[in-house]
């Protein structure tokens, strides 16, 4: 889709829409001026086009925005959430996203059935890496924080989980990642999902 409007900068335009879009949604949480993340995205979108100088169509620009609901999974996920889950992990989907958002991309990728429930941070109107959503997935999820395993690609989300005090695996998809060099480093580090039964541990 993008290619249509973007033409060689797709790629380019790509990764500032994603960029811009975390930024914002953090930067919202640090000011206190909650949006949802559907809203940052659209934001994000609006800022990426404007960089590279490109107008998509109303009709574009909604079909971008709402292949947010339906975007595959990794060929590693499915089989990783059911080791997880077999392995005796309660498992929850805990993301920045509108929970009926959510709902819609586990559906499409068909995972929802390895969840217990999915927890939004729209719930507590922030954003990771804010402690008090951490908190609040704690509360939701009736556990305590180091029992609890957040699993995720993202430093920024790994580093929040570590410092309210989780257990966190960062998912180094691509040897190319760089965490940040912080205090606060993931519990461990795998490539794949697949791994996460066989790292974490059940306390």
């Amino acid at each position: 889709m993008l290619e249509t409007f973007a033409g060689e900068n797709a790629a380019a335009l790509s990764k500032l829409w994603r960029q811009k879009q975390l930024e914002y949604s953090s930067r919202r949480a640090l000011i206190k001026r909650y949006c949802s993340f559907a809203e940052c995205t659209a934001e994000a979108l609006e800022f990426a086009c404007n960089a590279f100088q490109v107008a998509p169509s109303e009709q574009q620009r909604q079909a971008l925005l709402d292949g947010y609901r339906k975007l595959p999974a990794f060929p590693d996920v499915s089989g990783g959430l059911e080791r997880a889950q077999a392995a005796g992990f309660r498992l929850y989907a805990f993301s920045n996203g509108l929970a009926s958002n959510v709902e819609s991309v586990l559906n499409h990728a068909g995972v929802r059935k390895y969840f217990l429930d999915i927890v939004s941070v729209d719930e507590v109107r922030s954003f990771k890496p804010d402690p008090e959503v951490y908190h609040h997935f704690l509360q939701r999820a009736e556990s305590s924080a180091e029992k609890s395993w957040l699993i995720s690609s993202n430093p920024f989300d790994v580093t929040g989980a570590r410092a309210v005090g989780m257990q966190a695996i960062w998912v180094q998809r691509s040897t190319d990642a760089v965490f940040d060099p912080w205090e606060h480093r993931p519990t461990a580090i795998v490539s794949s999902l697949q791994e996460i039964a066989t790292v974490a541990k059940l306390t």
